[in-house]
C-alpha cells in the first residue's frame, strides 16, 4: 500500500540530506554537568521536520503557533506536575516558544536542550534537598496537607515555596514507610537509599532522552501517532509488532546497578546452554569470538541491551557474576549464539467457557487477542512459518472447532492495533470475501482493501468485545465485522484511532555520505557492532486515513457496540476525542459489499435478556460502584501528613477492599480471602468476559434468532 509514495518520501528525504550539517553552537549554559545535542541529532531533526512538512496527512505548516503547541508540549513532558521548574524558569523559557518551528527546521536543539538542563538542574537540586531533609525531626501529630496533584496549580514562585513542597513530599514518603511498623531510623536509611538510587538514574540520562522527549513533543502536536522513536525505542517498538526478538531469550532489569536476569526463556540460547540462572548479573559483554568486552555494570539497562540483542546467528559473549557471589567473586565468561525468541506469553490465547441455558449446555470458546502483530522481516522473506495474529487466531479456531465449541468470542479489550495486514486477513477468517477496510490518502484518493481469500475459518456465532483501548486495527476489525453483520460487537465506544502510519527506517533515508561523516566525527570505527538497533532510529508518519466499507471514519469516533457494557475507563479522560491534535470524524462513499448477517432484529431482545440479568446482578452492581468510586478519587488531589488520621484512613480503605473483593468474589463463586492472602493464580473473576459469553449464548438460544449468520 502506497509503495509509490514511500519511495518518493525515500528519495525527498535523501535528497534533502545532501547539504552538510550544521555544527551546534553550544552558547546556553544552565550548569557543569549540561547535555549537548550532537551533530546525528541535529540531522535528525531537520530530516523527520522535512518528512512530517511534506508528506504527513494532515498539512500542518511548521510556524509561530504549532511552535507554541511545542512548547506547551515539551514542558509538560518535562514537569507536568509543576513541582521541580519556578516560575521565574518558565518566563525565562518563555521567549522560546515562538522559536522553536524555526529550530526544527534548522535542526538547532541548543535552547531545548537548554530548557531541559534547568529542569534537570532543578531535579538535582531537589532530590539532594529531600536527603538532607532526612536529617531532620519529623513531627508527625501535626495536622498537615500534602497536594500531590499540582497540574492545575501554577509553578512555585520561589525556592521556599518549592523547598517546602519538597519538605512535604519526603515528609509523605516516610509516613508511608513508618505505617510499616518499622523504625524511624530505619525507614530513613530506605528513602535516603531511595532517593540516591532516584539521582543514580537521572545521572544517567543521556542526549538521546533529551532528544526524544523534545521530539515527542514535536510530533504530538502535529497529530497524536505520528512519532519518532530513537534507536532503541525503535527496537522495542519492533519487537512489540512481530511479538519475536533476536537475542539470547532472556529478561533482564537493573538491580543496584547490575544488569540482572530475572527470567530466561524456554528453549531459547541462554536455557539451552544450562549456563545461565535467574539472578546472574551480567558485568560485561563482547561481541563475536575476539571482540573486546565492554564493562555495563551502572549502565542503563537499555543500553546494555542493544549490546545484548543482535541478528541471529551472531555470537555473543557474556561475563556473568552468579547469582550469590559477591562483587569480588570469581567472573564466569560464556558464549551464546543469538536465535530468534517468539514472545508466547503476549500472544493470542484460547480459553473455553461453558452455559447452561435453560438446561441446555452452551461451549463458548473465547480468543484474547492483545495486538495485531506481524514479524513482517519473516514474512517477507518467505518463512512459512512467521509470526502472526492470523495465522494463531486459524489454529486455534482449529482446535476450538475440534472441540465442538457453540460460538466464538474475540476479546479485543485493550488490543491497541498494529498491523493493517493482520487486521484485513484476520476479518477473512470469518466472511467469505469483500472489502475490509478503506483508506485515504493525502491526495484524496482511496484505496478499498479487501478479503479475497474465499476460504471461512468460522463460520458460526460470533461476538467481539471492545473497550476504550480497543484502538486502530481493532477498529478496523471490528467495525468490518459489525457492517457486514458477522457477528455481534460487545463492550464500550472503542478509542477512535483511524489514521495509517508508515515506519520509516531513517537508516534507509540519510545519506550514506553523512553517516560516514558522522562515523568519523565520533573517532569510531565501521565495524563496531551494535546489536539489533538501527542508528538513526525510526519515524512513524500518518500518511492517510481508515474508513469502515460503509463510508465512516473509525478517525475520532471508533466503534460504538451493539450492546453497550459501562466502562471502567474514564471515556472523558482516555480516547482520541479527548486529543486536541487529532483528525475530524468524516464520511466517505460506502463500498459495495454484501452483508453476511444482520443482527438488527435480534438485538432487542438481546439487550433486553443483558438488562434483566444486569439489574439483579451483583457483579454488575459492584461495577458500578467501582466505576463512580473511581470518578471521585479521581478528584482528590491531597492527603494528610497526620499519621494517626493516614492510618486510619489506610485501615479503613484495606477494610472497605477486602469486603468488597469478597463480595465480588462470592457473586462469582469463589471463596472468600482473608487478610493478607494472596489470590490464587488464574482466578477467573472478568465477569464482563462471563457476560459477553452470556450474550452470544442467548443469541444462539433465540427461537426467532437469525437461521444463519453467514449468507450461502
Amino acid at each position: 500500500m502506497f509503495k509509490k509514495l514511500y519511495l518518493l518520501v525515500v528519495l525527498a528525504a535523501a535528497l534533502a540530506c545532501n547539504a552538510a550539517p550544521t555544527k551546534p553552537v553550544h552558547d546556553k549554559k544552565a550548569g557543569p554537568n549540561d547535555l549537548q545535542p550532537d551533530e546525528q541529532q541535529s540531522i535528525v531533526c531537520r530530516q523527520v521536520a522535512n518528512l512530517v512538512a511534506n508528506y504527513n496527512y494532515k498539512k500542518v505548516p511548521l510556524n509561530d503557533s504549532i511552535s507554541a503547541i511545542i512548547y506547551d508540549h515539551y514542558l509538560k513532558k518535562l514537569d507536568e506536575n509543576h513541582s521541580y521548574l519556578l516560575a521565574s524558569d518558565v518566563k525565562d523559557f518563555d521567549k522560546y516558544k515562538t522559536v522553536f518551528d524555526d529550530d526544527i527546521k534548522a535542526g538547532n536543539l541548543e535552547n531545548a536542550f537548554y530548557i531541559f538542563n534547568v529542569f534537570q538542574k532543578r531535579y538535582t537540586e531537589y532530590v539532594n534537598f529531600s536527603i538532607a531533609q532526612l536529617n531532620k525531626e519529623f513531627d508527625f501529630t501535626k495536622n498537615e496537607t500534602f497536594t500531590y496533584d499540582r497540574d492545575s496549580l501554577p509553578f512555585p514562585a520561589t525556592e521556599n515555596e518549592i523547598h517546602q513542597l519538597w519538605a512535604q513530599r519526603v515528609k509523605y514518603d516516610l509516613l508511608n514507610l513508618q505505617l510499616t511498623g518499622k523504625t524511624l531510623a530505619a525507614n530513613k536509611e530506605t528513602l535516603k537509599k531511595r532517593y540516591t538510587n532516584i539521582l543514580s538514574q537521572s545521572n544517567k540520562l543521556s542526549n538521546q532522552d533529551v532528544f526524544q522527549a523534545f521530539m515527542d513533543a514535536f510530533t504530538e502536536a502535529i497529530d497524536p501517532h505520528t512519532n519518532y522513536f530513537n534507536p532503541s525505542n525503535a527496537a522495542n517498538f519492533n519487537i512489540d509488532m512481530s511479538r519475536s526478538l533476536e537475542g539470547i531469550g532472556a529478561t533482564l532489569l537493573s538491580e543496584n546497578e547490575y544488569v540482572t536476569i530475572k527470567t530466561i526463556v524456554a528453549g531459547g540460547p541462554a536455557d539451552k546452554s544450562k549456563l545461565v540462572n535467574v539472578d546472574d548479573r551480567i558485568i560485561g559483554v563482547a561481541q563475536g569470538k575476539t571482540g573486546a568486552f565492554q564493562d555495563v555494570v551502572g549502565w542503563r539497562i537499555e543500553n546494555a541491551i542493544a549490546l545484548i540483542r543482535g541478528a541471529k546467528g551472531t555470537l555473543v559473549r557474556l561475563q556473568l557474576l552468579p547469582k550469590g557471589n559477591t562483587a569480588t567473586g570469581k567472573v564466569r565468561t560464556i558464549e551464546l549464539v543469538r536465535d530468534k525468541i517468539i514472545l508466547k506469553d503476549i500472544s493470542a490465547k484460547k480459553e473455553i467457557r461453558t452455559y447452561n441455558n435453560n438446561g441446555k449446555t452452551v461451549k463458548i470458546g473465547v480468543i484474547s487477542i492483545p495486538a495485531f502483530y506481524l514479524d513482517f522481516n519473516d514474512y517477507k522473506a518467505g518463512n512459512p512459518n512467521y509470526k502472526s495474529t492470523t495465522r494463531d487466531v486459524r489454529l486455534i479456531l482449529d482446535t476450538l472447532k475440534r472441540e465442538n465449541v457453540d460460538g466464538v468470542v474475540i476479546d479485543l479489550r485493550e488490543n491497541g492495533g498494529g498491523s493493517l495486514m493482520e487486521a484485513i486477513e484476520l476479518t477473512g477468517l470469518f466472511i467469505k470475501t469483500g472489502p475490509v477496510v478503506q483508506v485515504r490518502d493525502a491526495r484524496n484518493q482511496v484505496e478499498v482493501d479487501p478479503d479475497e481469500d474465499p476460504a471461512i475459518a468460522y463460520s458460526g456465532p460470533l461476538a467481539v468485545m471492545v473497550d476504550r483501548f480497543s484502538a486502530s486495527a481493532s477498529e478496523i476489525f471490528s467495525a468490518a465485522i459489525q457492517d457486514y453483520g458477522r457477528g455481534l460487537i460487545l463492550g464500550t465506544q472503542t478509542y477512535g484511532k483511524g489514521s495509517v502510519q508508515n515506519a520509516i527506517d531513517l537508516d534507509k533515508v540519510i545519506n550514506p555520505s553523512i553517516k560516514e561523516r558522522l562515523v568519523a566525527l565520533a573517532g569510531k570505527s565501521k565495524s563496531v557492532a551494535t546489536g539489533s538497533q538501527n542508528k538513526f532510529g525510526q519515524l512513524n508518519l500518518t500518511i492517510a486515513k481508515f474508513y469502515r466499507v460503509s463510508g465512516g471514519a473509525t478517525q475520532h469516533k471508533g466503534v460504538l457496540p451493539d450492546v453497550e457494557f459501562p466502562s471502567v475507563i474514564p471515556l472523558d479522560k482516555y480516547g482520541e476525542d479527548t486529543e486536541p491534535s487529532a483528525m475530524p470524524y468524516d464520511v466517505i462513499a460506502k463500498t459495495d459489499f454484501t452483508k453476511a448477517g444482520d443482527f438488527t432484529p435480534v438485538l432487542p431482545e438481546l439487550k433486553k435478556l443483558h438488562d434483566q440479568r444486569m439489574r439483579t446482578s451483583d457483579s454488575y452492581k459492584y461495577l458500578l460502584a467501582d466505576i463512580a468510586d473511581m470518578k471521585k478519587r479521581e478528584n482528590e488531589k491531597t492527603i494528610t501528613l497526620n499519621e494517626a488520621e493516614l492510618k486510619r484512613k489506610r485501615d479503613m480503605d484495606e477494610k472497605v477492599a477486602l469486603e468488597k473483593n469478597n463480595a465480588r468474589r462470592t457473586a462469582l463463586g469463589l471463596p472468600a480471602l482473608k487478610k493478607g492472602q494472596i489470590r490464587p493464580k488464574n482466578e477467573d473473576l472478568d465477569f464482563l468476559k462471563r457476560e459477553a459469553g452470556q450474550i452470544l449464548t442467548d443469541y444462539i438460544t433465540l427461537d426467532n434468532k437469525i437461521s444463519s449468520v453467514i449468507k450461502k
